[in-house]
């Protein structure tokens, strides 16, 4: 799972949904609601966006979330009906209508005022997830089973050595998964 410190996430209109974890265990936001993780079917090819002939460094960031991109993809893109994007990614229809919101006012803003996209950070899963274990077995856990029982054996040979094979563009950074660096001019 994704999971991105309150203090390291964009800025975003649905902070206070974040939670974080200590260990093995789960600890609640600050309003007392579980965390409804977003189901993401695919990663972008491309997590930078920039304006043409101009430094990087030189601008301004609009940090983008993974399940803001995947709802600007299926409504946008795909040319789904909300009700259809809430449900292909596990959220109700408002609140899929804030993250796509929210979504399109950081593109409109990099478009308009020349700032680059970032695409990282959020509260999301893979639709499916892939595991290894220390054996070599791999296999496929869909979106459903690791939100409520992450797998803690391998299938085959039942050795509890497993971890996730991230998917290629995703890396663990200090502080976090796809974390986006705050504080760099007003972000």
């Amino acid at each position: 799972m994704f999971l991105t410190p309150p203090s390291a996430m964009c800025d975003n209109n649905y902070g206070h949904m974040l939670i974080s974890a200590s260990g093995s265990e789960t600890i609640k936001n600050p309003v007392g609601r579980p965390i409804k993780w977003r189901r993401v079917a695919s990663l972008p090819q491309v997590f930078h966006f920039k304006p043409a002939a101009v430094p990087l460094h030189m601008l301004e960031e609009v940090c983008l979330s993974v399940e803001e991109i995947e709802a600007l993809r299926l409504k946008d893109l795909e040319g789904l009906e909300q009700e259809a994007c809430a449900k292909e990614m596990n959220v109700s229809r408002p609140t899929f209508q804030r993250i796509l919101g929210s979504g399109r006012q950081k593109v409109a803003d990099a478009l308009v005022n020349g700032k680059a996209i970032k695409v990282e950070g959020g509260n999301f899963e893979m639709a499916l997830r892939r595991f290894r274990c220390n054996d070599g077995h791999e296999w496929d856990v869909p979106f459903e089973i690791m939100v409520e029982t992450p797998p803690q054996l391998c299938p085959t040979c039942s050795t509890p050595g497993i971890m996730p094979l991230w998917p290629p563009g995703l890396v663990k950074a200090k502080g976090g998964w796809g974390r986006c660096r705050r504080g760099r001019r007003g972000w």
